[in-house]
């Protein structure tokens, strides 16, 4: 099969475009002929290598992926068939584990993440443990259906289960053009709440709004702190859903009401940042790291998604051989929404 390989980390210049070997089902595996997969970060951390994570080389990134079912692994259940539309969980529990029998995937010890610890989705095939294949109707295109796993199941754990968002509260989303931004926007509309973001260029604020964002805020003109400060009569957000690091930490933390929560998933600028401590605990703040989501929480926006109440946000495609110039575009910030690629 073809795919998008690399051998060792480094640059975009280290992904290659090849035949390798078509993936081997074990026990209760489903392979997956790929229609769509879409980009994330963690594939270029994961590209470029994180230090003190190491996995397996050569290796295929990737970690959403819409397809049909190819074939069936023995000792499979047969409550899905060949043929069948389906999507992968992108974070994969043992199913065995407390955590696991908790409903609190991401806690497990053994999981994992397609494209990242596991072979993923930049191919002509993947396979999967067969309870991770979740099937999907024709609502959406392949590649809209890509756009949706670890985005918004992301989105729904920080926004939903980590900060409890509720009614009536006020949020400062940041980055509406990435793929977890413009989930978040709608996830945190449907829940009731007002919603600030922020994006670099007027064009990415206007989609902003459309998607639901009450205020967009061009970070490049306008400080966003300022604005999130003037919020609930000059006291500041409720919420800051945060996942870039450093270069919007202190600020962030400075949007907050007293009592209000920051939830971050991660690092773009940068994995340290700093901040005053007493400024910390003399506002009450709370401070909540996010990974990831459980398989019930991904059930649950794909059951919204089904009924049109969030949608996908596709940027563009590209052909899988192209997955260079598509990461390009996601390190340039050009894109509102999903890159996605296509086999």
């Amino acid at each position: 099969m073809k795919a998008v390989v690399f051998e060792e980390h480094g640059d975009l210049d280290k992904l290659q475009y090849k035949d390798v070997e078509a993936p081997k089902l074990a026990n209760r595996e489903v392979l997956v002929r790929v229609k769509a997969s879409a980009l994330n970060h963690l594939d270029i951390w994961t590209r470029q290598g994180m230090p003190g994570m190491s996995i397996p080389l050569p290796h295929i990134l990737g970690c959403d992926i819409a397809g049909v079912v190819e074939e069936l692994g023995h000792g499979a259940k047969q409550k899905l068939k060949v043929g069948d539309r389906v999507v992968v969980s992108p974070g994969q529990g043992c199913g065995q584990c407390d955590a696991c029998y908790r409903g609190q995937d991401s806690f497990c010890d053994d999981y994992k993440i397609m494209g990242f610890q596991l072979e993923g989705g930049y191919a002509e095939l993947a396979k999967a443990p067969e309870r991770h294949v979740i099937p999907v109707s024709d609502r959406y295109s392949f590649e809209e259906w890509a756009s949706v796993p670890l985005v918004f199941l992301t989105a729904w754990h920080m926004l939903m289960t980590r900060a409890q968002l509720k009614v009536g509260e006020t949020v400062l989303i940041h980055a509406a053009g990435s793929g977890v931004g413009s989930a978040a926007i709608q996830i945190a509309k449907l829940a009731g709440a007002r919603v600030l973001t922020t994006a670099g260029s007027k064009d990415k604020c206007k989609k902003a709004k459309a998607l639901g964002a009450d205020v967009a805020i061009n970070y490049k003109e306008e400080d966003f702190h300022h604005v999130a400060q003037k919020e609930n009569h000059g006291t500041g957000v409720d919420v800051v859903f945060e996942h870039i690091g450093p270069e919007v930490w202190e600020k962030s933390l400075a949007s907050l009401r007293k009592g209000g929560r920051l939830v971050t998933c991660g690092a773009t600028s940068g994995a340290k940042a700093e901040m005053n401590l007493r400024f910390l605990f003399t506002k009450h703040l709370l401070i909540l790291g996010s990974y990831m989501g459980s398989r019930y929480e991904l059930n649950t926006v794909l059951d919204l998604l089904e009924q049109g109440k969030l949608s996908p946000v596709v940027d563009s495609t590209f052909p899988l051989k192209e997955a260079a110039q598509a990461q390009q575009r996601m390190l340039d910030r050009k894109n509102f929404g999903k890159i996605v690629l296509k086999p």
